[in-house]
């Protein structure tokens, strides 16, 4: 079974840009949200969820990681071009990808969140900044 993803990014070029990307990799996207309301409406079943900060209703993305996570087990990764923005929500999430990124990234961001490779090369994940070693992701808490 394909894990579901969540996006959340309110540029929508961007976000059908990562939706491609996801859907290349053999995930789901189970929705596009730009703001906090649709982003926790929608994670529902979600197993992973590729965060932007500034969203419509404004810097919200580090709360809304923090939200994913903690209500919902969902692996969150921070997609942004502001990573000292996410401060003390980084407890929360896996890692952060630097926009603009590249599509190689996030699908190897995604295949280590799944755990469905866990034996990619340091080069594989170029661009993907963890914030736990590799090691200890299989104690965090999974869904699906």
């Amino acid at each position: 079974m394909s894990k579901k993803v969540l996006i959340v990014e309110d540029e929508i070029f961007v976000a059908l840009e990562i939706e491609q990307i996801v859907e290349d990799a053999g995930f789901t996207v189970q929705a596009i949200a730009a703001d906090r309301d649709a982003a926790l409406a929608d994670a529902h079943d979600c197993d992973i969820a590729l965060v932007d900060l500034n969203l419509r209703d404004g810097p919200t993305g580090p709360q809304i990681g923090m939200e994913l996570s903690a209500r919902h087990g969902v692996r969150v990764i921070y997609v942004t071009a502001n990573p000292a923005q996410i401060g003390g929500a980084s407890v929360a999430a896996l890692g952060v990808i630097t926009k603009p990124f590249r599509p190689h990234s996030i699908a190897a961001a995604l295949l280590l969140a799944a755990e469905e490779e866990p034996e990619l090369s340091e080069a594989d994940i170029a661009g993907f900044t963890p914030f736990l070693p590799r090691g200890s992701w299989s104690g965090s808490e999974s869904r699906g």
